[in-house]
């Protein structure tokens, strides 16, 4: 598969994405506010995970140009449904956090500012980097390639928990993002099953048939 295919499917899986959180963002109503939780509390607020929650952004076209060319076209498609499904829930029950004040002078402190200025601050739950980054995990993935995958895998374990960290999320958003990534997967998975099954060629029985 050429880089240009990879890059199309990037942008059309992605691109989806971008589309649905922008409809999260404006979509009328008031936000309904999540409160820190036990697992949140496991995970003290840090303004320099900002670094690894950007880091995100470079995660995902590594993702698209490193997979199996099998693997990339249901990657943009899995993307496409969870933006889908997304921006449903944003739309119908818009959520926010509390969000804690930025200690001038921390480390990645004026990058997340300039997030936080820009981010919209209604499209909580489900984290799609969350989701995101699950999917990639899986589209790399390769038992031949195991430094690869488990680098991969090292760096998704990472901007996950730079999601929380950064509270950008909290972990029930998180979780409900891996849900929805998890769900996408499957769905994919389930769609190209069936649509393999009914593309094979009909069996005849070859056997002559006999007239009376």
């Amino acid at each position: 598969m050429s880089v240009r295919t990879r890059l199309v499917m990037m942008v059309a899986g992605w691109g989806t994405v971008g589309v649905g959180y922008s409809i999260g963002r404006i979509a009328p109503g008031a936000a309904h506010v999540l409160r820190e939780g036990t697992l949140d509390l496991l995970v003290p607020f840090d303004p320099s995970a900002i670094w690894l929650y950007l880091s995100f952004f470079l995660f995902v076209p590594v993702a698209y140009l490193c997979a199996p060319p099998e693997r990339v076209k249901p990657l943009a498609r899995a993307m496409q449904y969870s933006a889908v499904l997304a921006a449903i829930v944003f739309v119908a029950w818009p959520t926010t956090l509390v969000y804690p004040l930025v200690p001038h002078g921390a480390t990645g402190a004026g990058a997340l500012r300039a997030l936080s200025d820009f981010d919209s601050s209604r499209n909580c739950m489900p984290s799609l980097h969350g989701a995101l980054t699950l999917l990639c995990m899986v589209a790399i993935a390769q038992r031949k390639r195991p430094w690869r995958t488990a680098l991969m895998f090292a760096w998704g374990i990472a901007v996950m928990w730079s999601v929380v960290a950064a509270r950008r999320h909290l972990a029930v958003d998180l979780g409900a993002g891996l849900l929805l990534g998890a769900l996408c997967a499957g769905l994919v998975a389930r769609v190209s099953a069936g649509a393999s099954k009914s593309a094979q060629p009909a069996q005849f029985n070859s056997s002559p048939e006999t007239h009376p």
